[in-house]
């Protein structure tokens, strides 16, 4: 019993020393000595930015087997704001202005809270997923960048709620001459073009819900998803990726940022119904991919570009030849600059 009470006692006192030992090696290994014949660190500067951006997420159901579609949308707001960086802090604030989103009449009011972050480091790219929104209409179209820009409503869903959470994260290779901070966060300079191969891992969990059925009579008629008037529906997925990301930089400060990042795994989907009777449940493939954009101006001193990230979830339904397709994202647009401190902050 004294052998056993001091070996805790043990455990205890160095339980929190071998703790730190991990985390320093943990932040030694996520360091990088950049090449600065392509990579300017900037992150002693302090990093001031304006900013407009957009988020937004979007959930469609697709039936091969009758070759139909159903897209719904939130009404997203287009937000401005002011933001800095500094070392490894960072701090946005956006605001809405009623005088830019004044289309609830055409697209109905979306309610939400949208914790989108995206943590770039020189190894690694982490994204967390956690948004509620209420309130979508469905499209009419899909074209590209439909995701994030407003198309057509043919009809809307007040009662529509959503909820997600999710985490994506992925290894960068080539770390010393690539950087996702240049274009992403704006506290580096790339000036010199350069790529890196990607890979890792992303967990999502999803629910879509309403007072009715989330099809409406017209196309449960037609046999779309078995004609079933399910009103929730909510999918679990795991899968792994792998991509590729690219920086081509002309005349030293313009550049284009573009990676595209594909992934594979196993979902589980379930449809429930309001009248109580059984839900309808299975496992199947799941089919995900990344897509992240920059482009513009970049220097030491200021930054001027564009910067949008999207990521979509496409799971096989637990109904023949049907798969559902959920994703999020965030389009903005950025002018920073950047001032030199003559002492640290902290």
């Amino acid at each position: 019993m004294k052998l056993r009470t001091i070996t805790i006692c043990w455990l205890i006192l160095l339980f929190p020393a071998l703790s730190r030992a991990q985390e320093r090696r943990f932040l030694r290994w996520l360091h990088t000595d950049n090449d600065t014949a392509y990579i300017e660190d900037l992150t002693q500067d302090l990093t001031v930015r304006l900013y407009g951006s957009r988020k937004y997420n979007y959930y469609d159901m697709h039936h091969r087997s009758v070759n139909e579609e159903l897209l719904y949308r939130p009404n997203a707001n287009n937000n401005v704001g002011i933001g800095a960086n500094y070392k490894f802090v960072g701090l946005n604030l956006g605001f809405n202005l009623p005088f830019i989103n004044n289309d609830n009449d055409r697209y109905g009011k979306t309610k939400y809270l949208d914790l989108q972050t995206h943590l770039y480091t020189r190894k690694l790219v982490v994204d967390f997923y956690g948004q509620y929104y209420q309130g979508y209409y469905s499209g009419t179209s899909k074209r590209f960048f439909d995701n994030a820009l407003s198309a057509k409503a043919s009809g809307i869903r007040p009662d529509i709620i959503n909820t997600n959470i999710g985490l994506h994260a992925q290894y960068i290779f080539n770390d010393k001459r690539f950087s996702y901070r240049a274009a992403f966060l704006q506290n580096e300079y790339q000036k010199k073009s350069a790529g890196s191969p990607l890979v890792g891992a992303e967990i999502f969990a999803w629910q879509m819900r309403g007072d009715s059925a989330l099809v409406p009579l017209a196309l449960r008629n037609d046999g779309f998803y078995g004609g079933m008037p399910f009103t929730r529906s909510s999918n679990v997925s795991f899968a792994l990726n792998g991509g590729y990301a690219y920086t081509l930089v002309i005349a030293k400060h313009f550049f284009f940022t573009g990676s595209l990042a594909v992934a594979a795994g196993v979902n589980r989907t379930v449809l429930a119904f309001n009248d109580g009777s059984g839900k309808v449940h299975g496992f199947g493939w799941q089919l995900n991919s990344t897509f992240r954009f920059a482009a513009g101006y970049n220097s030491s001193k200021y930054y001027v570009g564009v910067h949008y990230v999207d990521i979509s979830t496409r799971g096989d339904a637990p109904v023949d030849k049907a798969y559902q397709t959920f994703g999020a994202g965030n389009l903005r647009f950025s002018i920073v600059r950047r001032f030199g401190l003559k002492k640290p902050l902290f």
